[in-house]
């Protein structure tokens, strides 16, 4: 049975079974261990309450993910598409399809946002003249 709400125990739910792939995962798995390793129990309590205020308007996460994502020394921009994948494939197995799609409209452009402010660099950009 799908959830048909979103509520923090449902967010609970997702977020650690996605995150149980996560570490399972061949590409995304030592990404995060090399910085997660020792204090899951802290990220996952992060993560809750960040899908939280993104879903709910909690307002109960206060942090930067900018920031955050800044000091992953291995983070390449093509991992937020197999991130992406492993987050859809987890919230299409757990919600309705309307509340699947609203999350990942909201993970998709939480993605984007982060692959812009991390890697995007406006020098770099050709711009043909002729």
């Amino acid at each position: 049975m799908k959830f048909d709400s979103v509520t923090d125990d449902n967010i609970v739910t997702l977020v650690d079974r996605f995150y149980d792939r996560i570490r399972e995962d061949a590409e995304l798995g030592p990404v995060f261990e090399g910085i997660v390793a020792g204090h899951w129990d802290r990220h996952l309590t992060t993560m809750y309450r960040f899908w939280s205020s993104v879903m709910l308007k909690s307002g109960t996460y206060h942090g930067s993910p900018m920031q955050a994502h800044m000091r992953i020394p291995d983070l390449r921009p093509e991992l937020f598409s197999r991130w992406l994948v492993l987050f859809e494939r987890t919230v299409t197995e757990m919600f309705e399809p309307d509340l699947a799609a609203r999350f990942l409209e909201r993970a998709n452009r939480i993605a984007e946002s982060l692959k812009l402010g991390l890697f995007f660099r406006p020098e770099a950009v050709v711009v043909n003249r002729s």
